[in-house]
């Protein structure tokens, strides 16, 4: 009979010796598996893509924390952490995106800075500051702050010394972010114009005959308006200034057409050329008072770097370009050439051109 007092003997060890590693490894893979599902799985972004929105000043934890809400990001913790190992992908430009798959997590957050905005406002050079308005009046995508102000109030809402706002706003293309206002956008506009506009005076050709630098704003606009060719801004720029130092009227078209304003339709007459205006250069010593429209960089340059000859006129050939002339006799037979046997065609200046942004 056996003993009552016997010891069982406990089981082989060997059969639970994989139980302690196995649940090390899930602990630790486990984890590992998590963060690279949510750092390189594909993101759910929907056909249509994510409209990305990122107001100024946003920083990138309300932005993660927001695309963690939408359903886009599974971790907004690992995706600040990764930002934070990679100091260079911590550029964020305000603006709205459109974010389309497919995307990893990682590849987002590579491509923030390099998104193309969808929300922009492109201001063509030669566009006038009321067409401007016009364009950004039309705009869902700006709160307006400006509707129905007067050029003196609008400027007064800048923060601005000057009353008219002609010419003083550079043409380029701007991201628009959200919560941006008219007012704002006209103040980006405006100072950019102030940096060209300071630089490119800084840097003038010597003995040009400007008082300062508005009046080389002034004869950029009508570079500006005269000609869409870039190789032609800096002669159109040396004939002007000839005729200046000549004591010679610049006779120029485009600003007869601004003195006019609305009466402009479309043809100028001989009635209009002698209608006096502060503007009709036909009829006015020197500049007009202030700019015609809205010089864009180039012009700007032109002005304050004419280009030297002896050519005192210029007319426009049909292509785009001109035909310059140093005589009045040379400037009649171009007139005859290619003005009054006009082809199919004809243009004074490339259609590129455009007077609306």
């Amino acid at each position: 009979m056996a003993n009552k007092n016997t010891r069982r003997r406990p089981p082989a060890a060997g059969g639970r010796r994989w139980l302690l590693p196995f649940m090390f490894f899930l602990l630790s893979f486990v984890p590992v598996l998590a963060v690279y599902y949510c750092l390189f799985a594909p993101l759910d972004i929907a056909p249509a893509g994510y409209r990305l929105e990122i107001p100024r000043g946003q920083s990138l934890y309300l932005l993660s924390n927001k695309m963690a809400a939408d359903g886009l990001l599974p971790n907004a913790l690992l995706a600040r952490i990764w930002v934070r190992l990679h100091p260079g992908l911590n550029k964020l430009r305000p603006g709205i995106y459109l974010v389309q798959g497919p995307l990893t997590t990682v590849q987002l957050l590579q491509k923030l800075g390099s998104l193309e905005p969808v929300n922009r406002l492109t201001v063509v050079e030669g566009t006038t500051f009321h067409a401007l308005l016009a364009a950004l009046a039309q705009r869902q995508d700006l709160t307006h702050e400006l509707d129905g102000k007067s050029d003196s109030e609008i400027m007064a809402a800048l923060g601005l010394q000057q009353s008219y706002p002609e010419g003083l706003f550079a043409p380029d293309t701007y991201d628009i972010a959200p919560g941006d206002s008219d007012t704002f956008t006209l103040r980006r506009l405006y100072q950019r114009q102030q940096k060209i506009l300071a630089q490119a005076w800084a840097d003038r050709a010597p003995d040009l005959p400007y008082r300062n630098s508005y009046e080389a704003l002034i004869m950029a606009s009508i570079v500006e308006k005269e000609t869409g060719s870039a190789a032609e801004r800096s002669q159109i720029a040396g004939v002007f200034l000839r005729r200046l130092r000549a004591s010679m009227r610049l006779q120029t078209d485009p600003t007869v057409i601004y003195g006019l304003g609305p009466a402009y339709g479309g043809h100028l007459s001989r009635a209009d050329l002698e209608h006096p205006t502060p503007y009709n250069t036909y009829v006015i010593d020197g500049l007009p008072p202030t700019p015609i429209a809205l010089p864009g960089q180039a012009a700007i340059t032109a002005a304050l770097h004419p280009a030297s000859g002896d050519s005192y006129y210029f007319v426009a050939r049909g292509d785009g370009t001109h035909q310059f002339s140093a005589t009045l006799q040379e400037q009649n037979e171009a007139v005859r050439q290619f003005q009054l046997h006009r082809v199919e065609g004809y243009h004074s200046a490339p259609s590129s051109v455009s007077g609306q942004p």
